[in-house]
């Protein structure tokens, strides 16, 4: 039999009916430890779910706005007017066929300027093609709709951000004329507005309008065969570096590839900040709740110091004594732990349903603050901190080695 645990058991059923001798055992210094506890949870699976639903989606649309990997030529990396690649090659599209490689497309880049009877403004014309996925713009769409394009036909629409629609002044249906130099020459051509689009990164949105590939094919005078790059999505952005590797094994020497963070490191740096600021947070709630707990097991011993000098004169050891004390000191970290669950867990899903709390997309580049909710962090959280709760809790309990039993006896 169990003995401590037997003891804890009972003492845990009295509840606040202790001794007539000893203070009331329902003391507010135990209800501050288990509210310590249970705060300090439900802001650090808070805080884990806002910072990873944050990278999640400024991550999402960095992404997607072009890709996880670009291949082009060393010249043409970050290059708005680039030089033709062959859409010719051994990869492409069958790079597809390697696991974990989800699309590949091809595209090309153009300055250009839009001009209006009132506005002018400077943008950069990505030109896409048949093989374009759609997916992410139709999330962002605020009006209109996207356009298809064949390789055998040349489509005239255009799809513009609302920061750009907004300096223009141009809405859905509406023609927009847009400026190209080449070769130190004036061209024009006319297009369709047939969407609006908006990611919150105004990075982008401030700069990049979408049309038909063949635009810049013929401004550029290359063949329909030719293009900037390829665009290539992975299905797991983790093993990026990774499929990056294996993309660059694959291409051949006449083409180099970068990921989107070779591409833009700064983004990601700042992303990856973001870490530091949970780890301080989790942290900072672990010492508050280490130390609750601590108050509190001293406490309990201080209560309970009659018990202790009649368990040690009738023979029962020290170690025995102070495991009846931590048995308690962990019921009331677990008390804690579920009311911390229940707290954490219940606000997370209310913002994630009705995105209650909101944000200046123009400074954070999303408009509510997002809610990333995964079992694996909740579990570790939960684990994390009843491990250094106890580890917490052994130090205090070896006040009972302390405890003379005649001292005790003459104490109460």
């Amino acid at each position: 039999m169990n003995t401590p645990f037997f003891i804890a058991k009972r003492l845990i059923r009295a509840g606040g009916q202790a001794e007539s001798n000893t203070i009331s055992g329902t003391r507010p210094i135990v209800r501050i430890a288990i509210a310590g506890i249970a705060l300090g949870l439900a802001v650090m699976i808070i805080s884990m779910a806002i910072v990873t639903g944050f990278q999640n989606e400024i991550t999402d649309k960095v992404v997607n706005f072009g890709s996880d990997i670009v291949i082009t030529e060393y010249s043409n990396l970050n290059a708005i007017e680039p030089q033709p690649v062959s859409k010719q090659q051994k990869f492409y599209p069958s790079l597809t066929q390697i696991s974990g490689i989800r699309h590949i497309q091809v595209f090309a880049t153009k300055a250009g300027i839009i001009k209006t009877d009132e506005e002018i403004e400077g943008v950069v014309v990505k030109g896409v093609g048949s093989d374009f996925d759609w997916s992410f713009f139709q999330k962002h769409l605020v009006k209109g709709e996207v356009f298809n394009t064949t390789d055998s036909s040349r489509s005239k629409n255009i799809l513009i951000s609302e920061n750009t629609a907004n300096k223009m002044k141009l809405s859905v249906g509406d023609r927009m004329e847009v400026f190209f130099i080449h070769n130190e020459k004036q061209r024009a051509r006319v297009f369709d507005v047939t969407g609006i689009y908006k990611t919150g990164l105004s990075e982008y949105d401030d700069k990049y309008v979408i049309t038909d590939i063949t635009h810049i094919q013929r401004l550029n005078g290359w063949s329909e065969n030719e293009v900037a790059g390829f665009e290539v999505f992975v299905d797991d952005f983790d093993r990026l570096e990774e499929m990056g590797d294996i993309v660059y094994n694959e291409i051949g020497m006449e083409l180099y590839c970068m990921t989107v963070k070779e591409l833009q490191p700064q983004m990601f740096d700042w992303l990856d900040l973001q870490d530091m600021n949970v780890r301080v947070i989790i942290i900072l709630m672990l010492v508050v709740a280490g130390f609750n707990m601590i108050s509190a097991l001293l406490i309990m011993i201080i209560e309970r110091v009659y018990m202790i000098g009649t368990l040690k004169s009738l023979g029962m050891n020290d170690g025995k004594i102070r495991n009846i004390f931590i048995y308690q000191a962990l019921y009331l970290t677990i008390v804690g732990l579920f009311w911390g669950n229940l707290i954490g867990i219940a606000l997370c899903l209310v913002q994630q349903q009705f995105g209650i709390i909101t944000l200046d997309e123009a400074s954070y580049y999303v408009k509510v603050v997002p809610i990333n909710l995964q079992l694996g962090h909740i579990l570790l959280l939960n684990l994390g901190t009843l491990f250094f709760c106890f580890l917490m809790l052994l130090v205090p309990s070896m006040v009972v080695a302390r405890i003379q039993p005649l001292k005790a006896i003459r104490f109460a």
